[in-house]
């Protein structure tokens, strides 16, 4: 009988938990296991001669946390900064880091079957390497983002030797 069971119960089943945020006037959801916390803005310390993408360091509760433009990395038009504008802060590998959102909407659960890869259009002009998919939710189009590939090779490496070097400075002053 529990064999029967496990048969009837399919991949279609499935569930994604997504926290939904906007840059501009584009939807985009990340699986919340990645997602550590969601703090408002805060003063953010500007890094000399940091990449544009790179907006800065915060003091997190003891632990500095590079925080990065996202609007920047995707080639987006953010809002101005306001009251709902959101730093995603997360877990890349080892390194925990912040991405900045105009505005963090709700949590959703939305069935795998809902997800269909991101059409060409999509795809080429985000860069296929972070664009997981499109979501349908309703009348809305949620675009999937997998924020470990956010950041390529070259800028992750930058982004941890940041962290390193912030971390380091922190203990010796």
């Amino acid at each position: 009988m529990a064999e029967l069971h496990q048969d009837t119960k399919t991949a279609s089943d499935s569930e994604l938990q997504l926290v939904v945020f906007s840059i501009g006037s584009e939807e985009f959801g990340v699986e919340i296991m990645n997602v550590q916390e969601i703090i408002r803005m805060t003063s953010i310390t500007r890094i000399p001669q940091a990449p544009d993408y790179i907006k800065g360091i915060i003091n997190l509760r003891g632990k500095i946390i590079v925080v990065i433009n996202l609007n920047v990395v995707l080639g987006m038009q953010s809002k101005e900064q306001d009251e709902n504008t959101r730093i995603v802060v997360a877990s890349i590998g080892d390194t925990v880091m912040g991405f900045v959102v105009d505005a963090v909407s709700e949590v959703i659960r939305l069935p795998e079957k809902s997800v269909e890869p991101a059409p060409p259009v999509i795809a080429d002009k985000l860069g296929t390497e972070y664009v997981m998919g499109v979501g349908k939710l309703d009348n809305r189009l949620l675009i999937l983002l997998n924020l470990a590939k956010v950041l390529g090779a070259k800028e992750l490496h930058k982004v941890q030797s940041i962290s390193a070097d912030t971390a380091e400075e922190a203990v010796t002053t």
